[in-house]
């Protein structure tokens, strides 16, 4: 017998990041040096102190049942808590916080969580390209919101088609922003509250990298905006911040619908996530956060080294507020595939071309801080040797 994908698989986006990394790695199997700034897997290791308490959370016995449906009291507690002591905002443990297995999986599901086959929801273009399997998965219609660099790779809800606004039910922002690094502003998070509560639109703000914000400016939260949670959610996941991205392990905070609609469907998907990840995961978010603040100055100090040697050969990068990439054009004559190809078969150097994060990025590729400073000095003496920028 053979069996076919459903009609729902086939018409899945093409995973952009295992193309690349194919393409990187076909070019490793050469024997070539790669240096390799297209990734955007974390380098360094989980902080020994959460370490250790994952491995005395796992020889306990206790934690080899099955978890609690819809998560750990204690670590809802502890994300709740987080909240009130990073950013000043008053959640409910119970309704306000649902736990994740990762953030990907809020981000995914939740469209047909709570949106029917058809209904419209709205993305950034440029975007993180998995924000696309949610809308697949649960069958809905798709609107770009285009960010420009004119606009600091905000959403400029003021050009939006009035009738897209009218049909639209969900929207997804994600600052500090992947690919572009941008940051949001507490005005434009007020904006965005207001345009949400006229037009009826649930907002999803992804803040995989909330904690990573340069030259001593820490991102804000969308929660901290009045009237956030009446209409939307915030993500926040432990992969960036801790450098726990094998760990799968987040949580979604804020509106109480969509916590519950969240809760719900993962009560038929998920039995929650291994409990002894989950007491870890505690021990992170009650820790002072000095882990967190020097990872932080590790990403900047790596930022400032790229731009400088990215300027000494004229490559002119677009200021990174936060996240750890840099969101740097492409010479006149490439598209961004060519550019990147041309980096990684001439120089190889692997960077992720802005296309693969929609059309928006069309012209920019994007560079991960995630190798050491004197690699990206050497990576953009290589560049220069293509007289590209001359």
């Amino acid at each position: 017998m053979k069996f076919e994908e459903s009609n729902i698989l086939q018409h899945l986006p093409k995973q952009f990041f295992a193309s690349l990394v194919k393409k990187v790695n076909a070019k490793i199997a050469t024997g070539a040096d790669v240096i390799n700034l297209g990734q955007g897997n974390p380098d360094q290791p989980t902080p020994e102190f959460i370490v250790e308490a994952m491995q005395k959370q796992t020889a306990d016995p206790q934690n080899h049942k099955y978890a609690q449906f819809r998560g750990d009291p204690e670590l809802k507690k502890a994300a709740a808590a987080f909240y009130q002591r990073e950013y000043g905002v008053s959640l409910d443990p119970e309704t306000e916080i649902a736990i994740l297995g990762g953030s990907k999986i809020g981000l995914v599901e939740l469209p047909f969580a709570i949106l029917n086959p058809g209904d419209t929801m709205l993305l950034p273009d440029p975007g993180y390209p998995d924000y696309l399997s949610g809308v697949a998965l649960a069958q809905v219609k798709l609107e770009l919101m285009r960010l420009t660099e004119a606009n600091h790779f905000l959403p400029d809800y003021d050009t939006l088609d009035k009738q897209v606004v009218r049909d639209a039910k969900l929207m997804y922002l994600n600052y500090p922003n992947n690919p572009t690094g941008t940051v949001a502003t507490p005005a434009f998070y007020q904006k965005t509250v207001d345009f949400a509560k006229t037009n009826g639109i649930g907002v999803v703000q992804d803040f995989a990298y909330g904690a990573i914000g340069f030259d001593g400016h820490k991102p804000v939260s969308f929660l901290q905006t009045p009237g956030a949670k009446d209409v939307g959610i915030e993500m926040d996941t432990f992969s960036k911040s801790f450098n726990m991205a094998g760990w799968r392990i987040g949580f979604a905070a804020g509106n109480a619908d969509m916590i519950e609609a969240i809760n719900l469907i993962q009560d038929h998907l998920f039995v929650s996530v291994f409990p002894a990840i989950q007491k870890a995961a505690i021990t992170a978010l009650n820790s002072d956060q000095q882990s967190v603040h020097d990872l932080v100055a590790l990403y900047e100090k790596r930022r400032n080294q790229f731009f400088k040697a990215a300027r000494a050969i004229g490559w002119k990068p677009y200021p990174s507020g936060g996240s750890f990439y840099a969101w740097m054009p492409v010479p006149k004559g490439y598209t961004s595939e060519a550019f990147a190809d041309l980096l990684l078969d001439k120089a190889a150097v692997a960077v992720a071309p802005g296309n693969g994060f929609g059309d928006g990025g069309e012209g920019f590729i994007r560079v991960g801080f995630l190798i050491d400073e004197p690699r990206f000095t050497e990576a953009c003496q290589r560049i220069a040797k293509l007289h590209l920028f001359d």
